[in-house]
């Protein structure tokens, strides 16, 4: 069994907002990436660049979206950042994350998995820091969203 990451956040907006902000490049530049270029289909792109001048590093270039029900559930090939690429960025299958929505009383709940990780050294050093990256992008996430009210 491999290590799992999972963060929850709940938002105060309806589930298709919360969704919007794991599908639309203008939303997600606001809280997780520098530029996105994600097409919101099955097999369709999920490619955030933190470095556009240097698109091969510091991406998710290639990444593909797995499975997708609007307002629902997104799931999608997610790459490491250049510290990592030469572990994550060429195995198969790539590491996965899975966003899950669902209405709360308070608004919308997003429910992040990041699964794949494998059982060495490098690779749980590798999960730590995404779990902390997570972790702050899922607060940049919740500042967003409320500005937006």
């Amino acid at each position: 069994m491999d290590k799992i990451i999972y963060c929850v956040i709940n938002l105060r907006c309806d589930r298709q907002k919360a969704f919007e902000m794991f599908t639309v490049n203008r939303h997600l530049e606001k809280w997780l990436t520098v530029v996105a270029d994600v097409e919101p289909k099955v097999g369709g792109r999920y490619e955030l660049y933190w470095n556009p001048q240097d698109r091969k590093n510091d991406s998710t270039v290639g990444c593909k979206i797995l499975a997708f029900h609007p307002n629902c559930i997104i799931s999608f090939e997610w790459k490491g950042p250049k510290q990592y690429k030469h572990l994550m960025n060429e195995v198969r299958p790539l590491t996965n994350v899975v966003v899950f929505i669902t209405p709360s009383s308070k608004g919308t709940e997003v429910h992040l998995l990041h699964t794949g990780w494998r059982n060495t050294p490098e690779w749980e050093q590798a999960r730590l820091w995404f779990e902390k990256t997570w972790d702050i992008a899922f607060k940049r996430l919740g500042k967003y969203v409320s500005e937006l009210d």
